[in-house]
């Protein structure tokens, strides 16, 4: 039975330990290209995350026809809440109210009164009974906004691109022309109403000079469809609405932002590709300067294929410290990390799925690194070799 006669494992640990300056060098390097894909495929996976629990199956939105999908566009009359409540039946209701919120959303310029900063944010005019709908919502501090307050997602400060103390309670904004006063923080799961800021509906109507809303959106219970709903829509063509499901219209945003995670997912493949490269001419170096002693090995009974295999033994060694280094990193300070997007914003998510990619483009650049340039040096000849400088 033919028996391969390798060398020892701590003969290739002790290589890189014998050249440390070559070897941190090159370990730093691997390290920042692995980090480069977790913070990639991080966004990938945050953005996906948030979309997906954004929607809620029993949530039904209701809006304006010629809004199409942008919801910002709609206009709708103020009683369509009380209409909807009075000709479907079957929507949940909680102490005796229905399920239904009633609000006006718009994107608008908000400014700080602590530096005068100024930045697009996304506004949301509710009533008591957006609770109720968004079941997700949680008030984290504080308490629910009165008249001339507002109530601020923990991703809102992230969305307007400021530190969050300028959102802290009882701080002072300003936007439409008008000061608002921050009351509360709020949390929804992840969810892209965590961007948002939201306040008593009256109020932002009031300042808007505006009677109309931009969509009301029902909670049903198990006996009702969303299916009826849009049969109401569709027979009510005088009031121009339609309707859709939470989940489906979140559906439709993932659609709408697939190009954006096609692109990412290609600077993935680009990032481990520059870092394969990076690796063979880190290896090239390593490879051309070591050809005596690759020949010398050869000279004293080990086979080709031997020499080979400690050469991707030390590769691997140092692509998969590498990757366990960026891992570390990734999750203990990139994960959660809030990223400002056109939707609003997320955090950065660094799951199984993002370990398990990052994981394996260490191991691949370890090892499709080390083979090309170990075959070049491999295929002189040992007395070529061994006269070689």
């Amino acid at each position: 039975m033919f028996h391969l006669k390798t060398l020892p494992w701590e003969y290739g640990v002790r290589n890189l330990i014998r050249r440390p300056t070559r070897s941190l060098l090159t370990l730093a390097a691997l390290t920042v290209v692995i980090l480069l894909v977790f913070i990639v495929v991080g966004f990938i996976r945050g953005l996906e995350t948030s979309l997906a629990v954004s929607g809620d199956e029993d949530v039904v939105l209701v809006y304006s026809m010629g809004a199409e999908s942008n919801i910002e566009n709609s206009a709708i009359p103020a009683q369509t809440g009380d209409l909807l409540a009075a000709s479907i039946q079957g929507i949940s209701t909680r102490g005796g109210k229905p399920c239904i919120s009633s609000e006006l959303y718009l994107g608008t310029r908000v400014r700080s009164e602590t530096d005068q900063s100024e930045s697009l944010g996304l506004i949301r005019g509710v009533t008591t009974t957006a609770p109720l709908v968004r079941r997700q919502v949680r008030i984290i501090e504080g308490d629910w906004p009165q008249a001339g307050e507002i109530l601020v997602g923990k991703l809102a400060p992230a969305k307007l691109g400021w530190k969050s103390h300028k959102l802290k309670l009882g701080e002072t904004v300003r936007f439409e022309n008008r000061d608002w006063i921050v009351s509360g923080r709020f949390a929804a799961g992840s969810s892209a109403f965590e961007s948002e800021i939201w306040c008593r509906l009256p109020d932002l109507q009031q300042t808007l000079k505006r009677q109309d809303i931009s969509l009301v959106a029902m909670l049903l219970g198990p006996e009702t469809s969303p299916a009826i709903v849009n049969l109401f829509c569709k027979e009510r063509r005088d009031l121009e609405l339609q309707s859709l499901s939470e989940t489906e219209y979140f559906a439709s945003l993932q659609r709408h932002y697939k190009p954006v995670l096609q692109l990412a997912w290609l600077v993935v493949a680009l990032v481990a590709g520059a870092g394969v490269f990076a690796g063979l001419n880190m290896m090239y170096g390593a490879v051309a300067g070591r050809v005596r002693e690759l020949a010398t090995l050869q000279a004293i009974g080990f086979r080709r294929r031997a020499v080979l295999l400690s050469l991707i033994q030390e590769a691997v060694l140092l692509s998969t410290s590498a990757a366990l280094i960026a891992g570390l990193i990734a999750t203990f300070w990139l994960n959660g990390l809030a990223v400002r997007f056109t939707m609003g914003a997320f955090t950065l998510r660094v799951d199984s799925v993002a370990i398990l990619i990052g994981s394996g483009t260490g191991l691949l650049l370890g090892v499709i690194g080390a083979i090309p340039p170990a075959f070049k040096a491999l295929r002189l000849e040992i007395a070529q070799s061994l006269k070689a400088i």
